[in-house]
Formats: structure tokens, C-alpha cells, sequence
């Protein structure tokens, strides 16, 4: 898979704004500061896509990209510590009537390659579990360890997150590691849902045939 056009659509505070599209929906989630508008930068093969900031927690909109094959949704940030328990409140209700209100193809989940997951990072998965969304685990900032490290790291952060470490994608935004592994793992989902869907329309098509028989 090649993105050589993304372009940011619309930002949406709340269920009101949540995108309406018939393109499947990848979504990108990972707690403030683990390098997400870094990464979809990466995967769109530009610097200023999606606005990186030095400052954690900043992104508080879920905030949507065209990719041609897919809409990208990057969700807000979360676990920053240094923000008032209401606004973490508003955050959560965010990233809850997202998952509940949006059809979602699959996930990107991102964990900082350095360290062992959060709390957060383990509901997170936790919640992709129980909405029933694939989802493809990704370690990042892969060029802040040294290369000998990188595969056991990412292998660690994977045990502590109940996966192998064949179910994690280690990657870098400055170098460029991983990114074609990443757009690999989404073109196949996007290959199985457009199958998943089929066969869905197939078995309604017979339904329908077999009820139009019986009259």
C-alpha cells in the first residue's frame, strides 16, 4: 500500500461531529506523548499532517484523515497526568462514544517502545477486546533505544500486554522503521472487512431468494 495524497478532513469534539463516511475507519489511539501525529506523519510521507506539539496531552479532538483507501482517526491522547480530573473526564467520554458510536475497520494501538505499558495502555486493549475491533499493536520511538534492543524490547512490551512479540510492530518516525510493515497490516484489514462484508451481503442475498421462494 502507497499514501501519496492524505489530507486532514475535520476535527470533532464529540459525538455530534463524529464522521459520517462509507470508507472504512482506521483509528490510531496511544496515551499523550507517545509520538501519534509523529507516526501518522510517517504514514502519510509528510512533516505536517497531523500537528505534533512538545507539549503532552495536547490533542483533545478526535481528528480525521483522508488516506484514499481509508479514513484515519486520530483519537485524543490519553493518560496525561497534569490535566484536572473533569477534563480527564471529557477525554474519557470522547474515546467512549467513539468506540460506541463509530463503525470501526481496525485499530492502531501505540506504546512507547522504552517502557512497560501504563494502566491506560492495558484498558485500551482491554476495551478493543470488548468492542470486538482487530487491532495491530505498535511500538514507537524505536530509534531512541539502540538497534541491538529494539526486537526483545518490543517482544517485553507485547508479554506485558498478554501478546507475542510477532503481534507487535516496532517502529520510528525518524527513521522510517516499520512503516511499511504498518501499511501492510492495514491493507490487510481493510482486505478482510471488504470480505467480511461481502459475505455478509452474499448471506443476505440468499435470505432474501429463500423468503421470495417461500411466498
Amino acid at each position: 500500500m502507497k499514501i501519496t495524497n492524505a489530507t486532514f478532513i475535520t476535527s470533532a469534539a464529540d459525538k455530534k461531529g463524529f464522521l459520517k463516511t462509507d470508507k472504512p475507519i482506521i483509528c490510531v489511539a496511544g496515551k499523550s506523548n507517545v509520538g501519534k501525529s509523529s507516526f501518522i506523519n510517517m504514514l502519510a510521507n509528510q512533516k505536517k499532517l497531523a500537528k505534533t506539539s512538545n507539549t503532552p496531552g495536547r490533542t483533545r479532538l478526535v481528528n480525521y484523515f483522508d488516506f484514499g483507501e481509508f479514513i484515519l482517526a486520530d483519537l485524543p491522547g490519553y493518560g496525561y497526568a497534569k490535566v484536572s480530573k473533569s477534563e480527564k473526564g471529557k477525554w474519557s467520554k470522547t474515546l467512549s462514544d467513539f468506540f460506541n458510536f463509530t463503525k470501526i475497520t481496525h485499530a492502531i494501538s501505540l506504546v512507547d517502545i522504552r517502557h512497560d505499558p501504563t494502566e491506560d495502555d492495558k484498558m485500551m486493549i482491554k476495551l478493543l477486546y470488548a468492542q470486538i475491533i482487530p487491532f495491530t499493536l505498535v511500538a514507537t520511538k524505536a530509534d531512541k533505544i539502540a538497534k541491538t534492543k529494539v526486537k526483545q524490547q518490543a517482544k517485553q512490551v507485547a508479554s506485558k500486554l498478554g501478546l507475542t512479540g510477532a503481534n507487535i510492530i516496532a517502529t520510528s518516525a525518524e527513521t522510517r522503521l516499520g512503516k511499511e510493515e504498518v501499511l501492510d497490516a492495514i491493507e490487510r484489514a481493510l482486505i478482510a472487512a471488504k470480505e467480511a462484508e461481502n459475505f455478509q451481503n452474499e448471506d443476505e442475498n440468499e435470505e432474501l431468494n429463500c423468503d421470495s421462494d417461500n411466498v
